[in-house]
């Protein structure tokens, strides 16, 4: 596993730098100094704060048996006469969403709403990511 910098842990949890240096420095999450003096985040030690952190996204995880939720903002909701398109920004991810016009309508969705986009598949597509940008260090004459 590698190590990762303070911004590409915030990249990867969907939070500000801030706000992974502000867990870093209450102690939620641990970090190490490299050789030029960047806090880094091992990649094992971000693994566990990452599934820590997603067990109880909505504080509602216990009630349902899908565990891929994606907690956003509507930002565009299209209705015909019986179904509807449903948009949701969670993070740097887009959902959409058909569902029925009545649903919809029952859960009150509307632009600038916040849902919560549960998602139940039986099938899965995952594919490697690239690694982490190497630090690169400057040699000295």
């Amino acid at each position: 596993m590698g190590q990762f910098r303070i911004g590409e842990a915030a990249e990867l949890l969907g939070v500000s730098t801030d706000t992974v240096r502000r867990w870093v420095d209450a102690g939620r999450l641990s970090a190490a100094r490299d050789e030029h003096g960047h806090r880094v985040i091992d990649g094992v030690d971000l693994a566990a704060f990452a599934r820590r952190a997603g067990d109880e996204p909505d504080g509602r995880a216990g009630d349902s048996s899908a565990r891929n939720r994606l907690r956003g903002i509507v930002t565009a909701v299209v209705k015909d006469t019986v179904m509807a398109q449903v948009d949701i920004q969670a993070g740097p991810f887009r959902i959409v969403s058909l569902m029925s016009r009545e649903a919809v309508e029952a859960l009150d969705l509307a632009v600038g709403s916040v849902a919560v986009a549960v998602i139940k598949s039986t099938t899965v597509v995952v594919e490697k990511a690239a690694p982490p940008t190497p630090v690169r260090t400057r040699s000295t004459p």
